[in-house]
């Protein structure tokens, strides 16, 4: 399992992005965390397997119907603590 680290910039906050990102990460038995950030990009953080992952970063650059996502920046790591789920922080 690897983990991966997304910031994700664009109208993503206020348009359901958030509650997007779990669905599809529960959807695919991710585990991990999605929050908003004072600067008005999300931050996502998701733990599986490389492939899963991958496709994952793919709905990221799709976003939920409201969103307008304008770009999704990916950082790759060895999980440093792991998720029971896939949660909405605030």
């Amino acid at each position: 399992m690897i983990q991966m680290e997304a910031s994700i910039s664009g109208l993503v906050q206020g348009v359901r992005f958030r509650v997007f990102v779990q669905d599809v990460a529960t959807d695919m038995e991710l585990v991990g965390s999605v929050r908003n950030l004072s600067d008005g990009t999300v931050e996502v953080i998701a733990q599986g397997m490389p492939d899963q992952l991958k496709e994952f970063v793919e709905y990221l650059h799709e976003g939920s119907l409201q969103a307008r996502v304008d770009s999704v920046s990916v950082e790759w790591q060895s999980a440093s603590k792991t998720f029971d789920e896939f949660s909405v922080l605030q």
